[in-house]
């Protein structure tokens, strides 16, 4: 079976917010070889700024899945760990983007890789370039870092390394 390597954002606002990210990837561990893990930041909440503010981390994993096998398997986790659907950009219990899967590109009704909005996420780029600064997204010619520099770095503050 190929492994695949793909980054996985997580990010939560509800409860225990550090047993949200660890309980999230002791699940991702039963179908993917976790490689590596950034820092949790602390993040303003985007989109919806009338909330808590959020913890967030990119993990980097090998998977044998393929895309839209994973994506199933990263909603099923969302669902057993009791993650409620509210509005868009509302408070969650965890929630799992598949930002990148290999240097894919595909669009289909029911996921978008690369993810489509991660390049103007600074959430989702500071714990990405902490892992792999000079990744370029596919499609691109900027890497994490420099994308990471225009965004800029504003309500994010790194908790745990």
């Amino acid at each position: 079976m190929s492994k695949h390597k793909v980054y996985l954002s997580l990010g939560t606002n509800l409860g225990d917010r550090f047993d949200n990210l660890n309980a999230a990837i002791a699940r991702l561990k039963i179908f993917c070889n976790v490689i590596c893990c950034s820092s949790i930041y602390e993040t303003d909440p985007w989109g919806f700024e009338d909330q808590s503010a959020f913890f967030n981390q990119v993990v980097r994993v090998e998977t044998g899945n393929e895309p839209l096998s994973l994506l199933h398997k990263i909603k099923k986790i969302e669902e057993e760990m009791g993650r409620v659907p509210t509005f868009k950009y509302g408070p969650r219990l965890i929630d799992i983007d598949i930002l990148l899967y290999d240097g894919l590109i595909m669009k289909t009704d029911e996921l978008e890789i690369p993810h489509p909005q991660m390049k103007i996420r600074a959430f989702v780029l500071a714990p990405l370039a902490e892992i792999d600064p000079k990744l370029i997204i596919p499609g691109d010619k900027s890497d994490i870092e420099t994308l990471l520099h225009k965004t800029g770095t504003k309500g994010i503050r790194k908790v745990q390394d």
